[in-house]
């Protein structure tokens, strides 16, 4: 795929160049399109993010994004919420969160925040505390506390450092789930708020100490 503004590339080429079976050679041609955006590159850079089995080459294509106006891209992401294949969906909702366009924020719904698939709900809380508008900090933290204790570690420890994204605005709802909570969720949001306390402690102390705290307790 060549980017010489005397021969330019086609839409087409650019299909068939991420179409490639190198990981390396997808992720030169996301950043060649990255670096010389084209009309009509939108729809395949978003598509291919979708599919691509690549962590690196499906960074490179949202970065490549980035290089055109929100006005295109924030409608065509939010369409991309609607696809049918689930990866296409959490990487779509990853991408809106490094746009940042306010545009983005009412796609983030509470389908996605609570979705069984791990890899959407992750995607969503990221987009959620990227986009949420300045005074919705704490109805989002309430939003996103009806899944404190949910999943494994990793699960655990993205919603926990999306609620410290939130700041103090997340304080009062962990207070109210660390003492009237389910028992998972009372430790994980005492483990929130100890790192909220204290931007030191690693996310395993502190749930260590939360559930030392819960069993003296109880």
């Amino acid at each position: 795929m060549t980017t010489n503004p005397r021969n330019p590339r086609t839409t087409e080429q650019l299909i068939r160049a991420l179409e490639s079976t190198s990981p390396s050679q997808r992720l030169q041609v996301a950043m060649a399109a990255g670096a010389d955006p084209r009309p009509g590159d939108v729809p395949v850079l978003i598509g291919r993010a979708g599919v691509d089995p690549d962590f690196f080459v499906r960074d490179m294509l949202v970065w490549a994004l980035l290089s055109h106006p929100a006005d295109v891209t924030v409608p065509a992401l939010i369409a991309e919420l609607g696809s049918a294949n689930p990866e296409a969906r959490a990487q779509a909702l990853h991408a809106l969160s490094k746009v940042g366009d306010p545009r983005g924020w009412p796609a983030v719904t509470d389908e996605f925040i609570a979705s069984e698939d791990v890899e959407i709900a992750r995607a969503a809380w990221r987009a959620a505390v990227a986009l949420v508008p300045d005074g919705g900090q704490e109805a989002l933290a309430w939003r996103l506390a009806t899944q404190l204790g949910r999943g494994d570690r990793g699960m655990r420890l993205s919603l926990g450092m999306a609620l410290l994204g939130l700041g103090e605005a997340s304080r009062p709802v962990l207070d109210e789930v660390a003492a009237e909570g389910g028992r998972r969720a009372r430790v994980h949001a005492r483990a929130v708020l100890t790192m909220l306390d204290d931007p030191d402690t690693a996310f395993d102390d502190a749930v260590e100490e939360a559930k030392r705290v819960y069993a003296l307790g109880e």
